[in-house]
């Protein structure tokens, strides 16, 4: 029985580098991502080792971006010696799997930032009015 492409079809060498990255899926303006384990040389539209967890980044009717994770197979191939590609280990920080990636410290930042600007500007436009 081989097993279906969005799975993986568990074909790989055994000494190449390995990489749990980001597979887009989805339509125009409407992405999807599977989180997946593939060889480091190949591009996302080949064939994949395992697929890992999926992710949609757009919220839902409640304002929440869904994350799944199959973190025992993930630990399983960090354990390996996998790669991670930046959003992959930034998404793996949230979930609290690795430690905070420091470009999410930065963004935070950045939101806070300009939060607090349009927050100033607006009491500015207030009190003149």
């Amino acid at each position: 029985m081989s097993l279906s492409p969005a799975s993986g079809i568990g074909r790989f060498y055994v000494k190449s580098a390995k990489i749990i990255r980001f597979v887009r899926l989805g339509c125009t303006n409407r992405p999807f991502y599977h989180i997946v384990v593939m060889e480091r040389r190949k591009n996302q539209h080949q064939p994949v080792i395992e697929q890992v967890g999926s992710f949609d980044p757009l919220p839902n009717d409640y304002n929440e971006r869904l994350v799944a994770l199959n973190t025992e197979r993930i630990r399983y191939w960090l354990g390996k010696g996998a790669h991670l590609s930046t959003p992959a280990a930034e998404l793996l920080g949230i979930a609290g799997l690795l430690p905070i990636h420091p470009r999410t410290y930065m963004t935070a930042w950045r939101n806070r930032r300009a939060a607090a600007e349009t927050e100033a500007s607006s009491e500015k436009e207030e009190s003149t009015a």
